[in-house]
């Protein structure tokens, strides 16, 4: 089965269906995996971090607010188990550590919020989507030529952009994702 959004993914998984969990791991195993090296966290200490995860899933999977936001979730989640499996080692490590692959985790992140992103700017009404998209476009065209394009006077293109911009920040799998920035900057 083929799972568009991650709700419906952990939705089905939440229903104790297999494929839906497997197709969980199969999308997130990477993002853990880049977070316990990037918290110098390797081997069965990795795997036991993992492991742990995932069962914090398997408990929480029906409970998650907002599911868009699963990635971060995991996420910090994993971050938690990391400096579990430190503290127990009687270890210290600098948060601002590189991770051991430079941008592994970094670019797993990075292509989920595209793709929260996109998901976000396709639940826009049709009129703000198009805006968007040619407000997006490389190079952009002119207020003069999306105001033709979209038969909108130029005037309206600035307050339609703010209404966009405003509807994108409240969604939650935004919010989220900011959330989830604001933490690690």
């Amino acid at each position: 089965m083929r799972y568009e959004s991650v709700a419906a993914l952990l939705e089905s998984a939440a229903q104790g269906v297999e494929s839906a969990w497997a197709e969980l791991f199969r999308r997130f195993s990477p993002l853990l995996s880049a977070v316990c090296r990037r918290h110098g966290v390797m081997g069965a200490d990795a795997e036991d971090v993992s492991a742990n995860v995932w069962l914090q899933l398997v408990l929480h999977a029906g409970k998650i607010r907002n599911p868009e936001a699963l990635p971060g979730w995991l996420s910090t989640t994993a971050r938690h188990e990391c400096v579990s499996v430190l503290r127990g080692r009687h270890r210290e490590f600098p948060d601002d550590r590189e991770p051991a692959v430079p941008g592994a985790d970094e670019s797993l992140l990075d292509e989920e919020r595209r793709t929260t992103v996109r998901s976000e700017v396709a639940r826009l009404p049709v009129r703000q989507r198009e805006l968007v998209s040619l407000l997006l476009a490389d190079p952009p065209p002119s207020y003069a030529e999306i105001s033709e394009r979209l038969g909108m006077p130029v005037g309206a293109i600035g307050p339609t952009r703010q209404r966009c911009l405003v509807r994108l920040r409240r969604s939650t799998a935004i919010a989220a994702l900011r959330e989830v920035h604001d933490r690690s900057a």
